[in-house]
């Protein structure tokens, strides 16, 4: 009898591992807002309803330190950052009952009037994992027991300034690139080999200052574009080599410019709070370039940082502390509410999933009907706002709040 032979390829053994991983452990969270940075989960089959109280509890980790940092979740890890006495450190938990892995220490930690500690999420790229501190010290680990691989200051390296708030982004990985915002001179905007660290391109025509903003990539017919802001306006910077394609600044303001953009079929979203608003712009190429055309800019979204989510063709976010719904395409107001005050978003499964600066968790219906609440919860009080945004990953919720992680199995069971 003649069985089949089956050729094993490297590119088999990932998929299989893939497969396998996926399976036991449900969807992975590896990096700021998730697989595609949108703030939305593909997740389903998840509690419509909270009893009171909320989800259940199944486990808590206390050991972080200072930071409003949110994690990054694959395979069995979890990957979070935090300050402990002067050091900022990458901590790695065991996804099934948050027990400490390892931690390495990634730089010297600041404190600040308004918490301390890393304000950044880690960014997982395959078996290796990025991390940015609140002093400027990028480094890239070895996932597995936390080898350094290599680290560079990227303030001292290309002549940035801190801003006043600390530095709160997270590394974007884009192809063999890894993207961070030093505000250097010439040097806004830089793009890292992410093997070795090395330099691979500065943004030579923009010299603007760092924001607090964590950047996207988009595909513009064809064109690979970098879309961020600086603490003077939105920028589209070509992916390959850096070279700005355009500038927006009506939807920047000179104090903080934090939230993601959201890029959607040619479109991109963006606001900030400090009296400014909103915009869209409608992006399209020519030859080599994009340019960038408003399509609508007004104040009834003015989103501080705990950024909006695209459901639907209905954009979903806090305007200052009132959570608020409108038309992606119009820019019109559908509702507004003040649920569970101002804070951070993300989606899953039909639901607004939202956390309060003020420790209430809340579960909401994501229509443009109206807000319908389905449930909400309060956690401990850590002393300082709950500014880290909420993650979903397998079934599972993971809210950060300073020292303290805690997973909720918000699963239909």
């Amino acid at each position: 009898m003649n069985f089949p032979i089956f050729h094993w390829r490297p590119t088999t053994l990932i998929f299989l591992v893939t497969l396998t991983t996926t399976a036991i452990w449900g969807a992975d969270w590896p990096q700021w807002r998730g697989p595609e940075r949108t703030g939305l989960s593909t997740e389903i089959e998840l509690l419509k309803n909270w009893p009171d109280g909320g989800p259940p509890r199944l486990w808590s980790y206390q050991g972080l330190g200072a930071g409003y940092g949110a994690v990054a979740v694959q395979g069995e890890q979890i990957f979070v950052q935090g300050k402990q006495e002067k050091s900022s450190f990458l901590f790695c938990l065991n996804r099934l009952d948050g027990r400490k892995l390892w931690a390495k220490k990634l730089g010297e930690g600041l404190s600040h009037g308004r918490g301390g500690g890393p304000r950044s999420t880690p960014t997982i790229d395959g078996n290796r994992v990025y991390a940015f501190s609140e002093n400027g010290d990028l480094a890239c680990f070895e996932t597995h027991q936390g080898n350094i691989l290599w680290r560079r200051n990227i303030l001292k390296d290309f002549r940035g300034r801190n801003p006043y708030w600390l530095l709160s982004e997270s590394p974007l990985v884009d192809g063999p690139r890894v993207i961070v915002s030093p505000g250097g001179p010439q040097a806004s905007v830089v793009a890292l080999d992410k093997m070795s660290g090395e330099t691979i391109w500065e943004s030579k025509e923009l010299s603007d200052g760092a924001s607090y903003c964590s950047a996207i990539i988009a595909e513009v017919e064809g064109l690979r574009i970098i879309i961020t802001y600086t603490d003077n306006a939105v920028v589209g910077l070509r992916a390959s080599d850096g070279k700005l394609m355009w500038t927006y600044q009506p939807a920047a303001n000179g104090t903080a410019n934090v939230a993601t953009p959201v890029f959607h079929e040619g479109k991109v979203f963006l606001t900030t709070a400090y009296g400014t608003g909103c915009a869209l712009l409608d992006l399209t190429r020519q030859q080599d370039s994009i340019k960038a055309r408003e399509i609508y800019f007004n104040r009834i979204m003015q989103n501080h940082h705990g950024g909006v989510v695209l459901v639907d063709g209905f954009i979903y976010g806090f305007s200052k502390s009132i959570l608020t719904c409108l038309d992606f395409k119009t820019g019109n107001r559908l509702w507004r509410h003040r649920s569970i005050g101002k804070g951070s978003i993300v989606y899953a499964d039909g639901h607004l999933y939202l956390l309060g600066e003020n420790h209430v968790v809340g579960l909401a219906e994501a229509t443009p009907d109206g807000y319908r609440e389905t449930g909400r919860f309060r956690l401990a009080d850590s002393g300082w706002p709950s500014w880290a945004h909420p993650v979903i990953s397998g079934g599972k919720l993971y809210i950060r709040t300073q020292g303290t992680l805690t997973c909720f199995d918000i699963k239909r069971h």
